[in-house]
């Protein structure tokens, strides 16, 4: 698969060279873990690559629900989408500020709302400001775009189904956090969480997937990290990680390898650490 792949991940020149596309929009999803101490709207009000949209990761889920940053309904991606413009025939280009961190999780999200015309970009902001490319910090004129959605179930997972998974052994669960949290050797960020991993699931964290520089590997190396950690990619895959943000990255990276089974966990370990009923794993 050739590097600039307009439906998973493009580089920093391919974006500089569409910026003038009138169908293009970009995205910028940057989001933070609190002890990364950046607030990403105000880094985005500061600098943000030119026409890029704001996406709050945060506010574009669905609120009801008592686990962080789950996955909108689909009215409500739709309404936020118009209002942002983005819609029907656009192709859409996903970045964050950390390099490579919030952005996959919405690719996913597009994708999970049957949208296939959306890419990362290749290490993100920090890769776009060393380069010395162009930076704004007015936000763009937004017109209402239509866009229709397909929700494509079988992206997402919920806990019933990925306990089924984890008691079977049908399907390959695969961890992006650190391998001290995988361990249960390090506390969770969250509190009041259990420590460990959801049994049988494997742990390939998802700095693993990436260069130096915040890049995504080529998919050698991809597929070098996922059988380095024991994944058996003829299973069909469920990803997770804390809050489902960087479970994101390895379903993007399973694309990239041709692998096209692959859903998401949403809940993640916020909702899985968090009942005792559940089983958890330790080492």
């Amino acid at each position: 698969m050739a590097l600039d792949d307009p439906k998973t991940l493009v580089s920093t020149e391919w974006l500089e060279s569409h910026l003038k596309d009138p169908d293009l929009r970009i995205l910028d999803a940057s989001w933070y873990l609190p002890d990364m101490g950046r607030d990403a709207r105000s880094d985005y009000a500061s600098a943000h690559i030119p026409g890029a949209r704001f996406f709050d990761l945060d506010e574009i889920s669905d609120q009801r629900s008592g686990l962080p940053h789950m996955a909108p309904p689909s009215e409500k991606f739709v309404s936020r989408m118009r209002a942002m413009g983005v819609g029907d025939g656009h192709q859409v280009v996903v970045y964050d500020g950390a390099g490579l961190f919030s952005a996959a999780r919405v690719w996913w999200t597009f994708r999970l709302m049957g949208k296939t015309d959306v890419a990362v970009l290749d290490g993100g902001f920090a890769k776009w400001q060393a380069e010395g490319r162009p930076v704004e910090d007015m936000p763009p004129v937004l017109r209402d775009r239509h866009i229709t959605v397909s929700r494509q179930a079988h992206l997402v997972r919920d806990v019933t189904q990925v306990a089924a998974a984890s008691k079977l052994g049908d399907h390959e669960i695969i961890d992006a956090r650190s391998p001290g949290r995988f361990t249960g050797a390090e506390s969770e960020p969250r509190a009041g969480l259990r420590q460990g991993h959801i049994p049988n699931s494997k742990n390939v964290h998802y700095q693993t997937l990436l260069n130096a520089d915040g890049t995504m590997k080529a998919p050698d190396g991809l597929r070098a990290a996922f059988a380095s950690a024991g994944v058996d990619l003829t299973k069909p895959a469920i990803t997770t990680c804390g809050s489902g943000v960087t479970a994101a990255i390895l379903n993007l990276a399973l694309e990239r390898i041709g692998k096209l089974d692959h859903s998401l966990y949403d809940g993640s370990w916020a909702e899985w650490g968090m009942y005792n009923d559940l089983k958890v794993a330790k080492g």
